[in-house]
């Protein structure tokens, strides 16, 4: 009300934008809002997103065949990439024929082996009044699994996981085929100042994801056919079943030594005492041989991930989202670290500039 001093002054309402208090703080609702959004539909769609990411991480593999191939043949990249998918068909079509019947009948006697050992330690565990009485095998066994949290519906079962693996391939074909299509059409959502550093920063990831890829499957072959061989000269059973089971599990830095080093030590006492000790013996070399001649013979020419990293973020996505999380969590922690890298570094051109 005007008491007759002078004209009524007039504040600005909570509905009045026009106000620089209450653009501030629209502001920082609409960041905070946004960030929630984000969280929940990243894990909403965890599962697609981790498949776009699996099939990212194998168009890598094969575009670094592609690039190899390149070297010595110079053709169009649609028929190197060809060449390479038809390679690995063919190699993979190969070993199963050769071997695949001599594996699966090994495979059906090696949970046989594992579970008969296993109850071997808990009957020995209850003895000495270690475990409480009554905990069996397959309550321990699902206990570890169940640390694991949950397994998702894409992987839960066989027809899931062939799915996710269909997925995962058909996605890494596509991009393979046209690399830079795709990298133009993120380029195109970014303002025109940022896509030279979008562009640096997707180079580089990429060159590292390649080299990280190729020394992974370097190691995996390295392992599995040193596993192999040498579980074969100390007599252990299904030598070449645990050879190939090393090779694979060596995809995941970390877990995968410990389970594949379990199963082989578990199968070599199954034979006896003094096979089992030949057993532990050639699990520490071959991973002594992998750590001090392998790794950094790789590290050297891809990313230097830290393993309390890798093994702490293996922990999380496994919990989190299952199998693929866990086979994902190296490569994402690698190309996070050349963003974040990558990152600091513009920031430290721009201050200096």
């Amino acid at each position: 009300m005007n008491d007759g001093s002078g004209p009524d002054v007039e504040a600005p309402g909570p509905t009045d934008f026009a106000d620089p208090l209450t653009q501030r703080e629209l502001k920082r609702a609409i960041v905070w809002a946004a960030v929630a959004l984000a969280i929940v539909l990243l894990w909403v769609l965890a599962q697609p997103l981790l498949l776009i990411v699996g099939g990212a991480v194998f168009a890598s593999m094969l575009d670094g065949g592609v690039r190899l191939l390149g070297k010595v043949l110079p053709i169009r990249r649609g028929f190197r990439l060809a060449i390479v998918a038809v390679t690995v068909v063919v190699a993979l079509g190969g070993f199963l024929l050769l071997a695949g019947s001599q594996l699966t009948a090994q495979a059906q006697s090696l949970q046989t082996v594992v579970l008969a050992q296993i109850q071997r330690a808990l009957d020995f565990a209850h003895e000495k009044d270690l475990i409480a009485p009554g905990e069996g095998a397959g309550q321990i066994g699902q206990e570890i699994v169940g640390s694991f949290g949950k397994l998702t519906a894409a992987v839960g079962t066989a027809l899931g996981a062939l799915s996710s693996l269909v997925m995962i391939v058909v996605i890494g074909l596509f991009v393979a085929m046209e690399p830079r299509l795709y990298e133009r059409g993120f380029a195109w959502m970014l303002p025109m100042g940022r896509r030279a550093d979008f562009y640096r920063t997707s180079e580089k990831m990429g060159r590292t994801l390649r080299r990280l890829m190729a020394g992974r499957l370097i190691g995996m072959a390295a392992e599995g056919l040193f596993t192999g061989i040498a579980l074969t000269l100390a007599g252990i059973p299904m030598a070449p079943l645990l050879g190939v089971l090393t090779g694979l599990l060596a995809f995941l830095p970390n877990i995968g030594a410990i389970v594949s080093g379990l199963l082989t030590v578990l199968v070599g006492f199954s034979a006896g005492f003094d096979t089992g000790i030949w057993a532990i013996v050639v699990y520490f070399t071959v991973q002594t041989f992998d750590g001090y001649v392998i790794v950094p013979m790789v590290a050297r020419r891809s990313v230097d991930l830290p393993p309390a990293l890798v093994l702490g973020c293996q922990l999380l996505f496994g919990a989190l989202f299952g199998i693929i999380g866990l086979a994902l969590a190296d490569p994402m922690v690698a190309m996070v670290k050349v963003l974040l890298e990558e990152k600091s570094e513009l920031a430290a051109e721009d201050a200096a500039a």
